[in-house]
């Protein structure tokens, strides 16, 4: 069985956890804050409030349902669709979509590979 991570990412009061294969986590964490530096030059309306990744965890056993775990590329494909929505004029939004969807690709990749095996 591969090994998986989590991220604990808040957003206010809410917790969300994302399960990732335990080689791509830190790229999460990564784009995340690379995307909280540049929420705030992004001119377009509806930018989506993103969470914070707070932690990084090898096990976790939720015992309440009012947070579920998050498949790592569900997580992925939300945050492309969000980001692919805006209608960005004034800032060069590619440049952050590229990033997401360079995650997003590897771990496309990573779970085919593991569908195969």
């Amino acid at each position: 069985m591969p090994k998986m991570r989590y991220a604990v990412l808040k957003l206010g009061d809410v917790l969300e956890f994302v399960e990732m294969p335990a080689d791509h986590v830190y790229q999460l964490t990564a784009l995340n804050r690379r995307l909280h530096k540049e929420l705030d030059k992004l001119t377009a309306s509806g930018v989506p409030s993103l969470p914070h990744v707070i932690a990084e965890c090898d096990a976790l056993e939720v015992v309440d349902n009012a947070a579920p775990v998050l498949h790592g590329l569900e997580y992925m494909n939300q945050l492309e669709r969000a980001f692919a929505s805006l209608d960005e004029k004034s800032y060069p939004l590619i440049s952050l979509l590229t990033e997401i969807r360079a995650l997003q690709a590897q771990l496309e990749q990573w779970y085919e590979e593991e569908a195969d095996a």
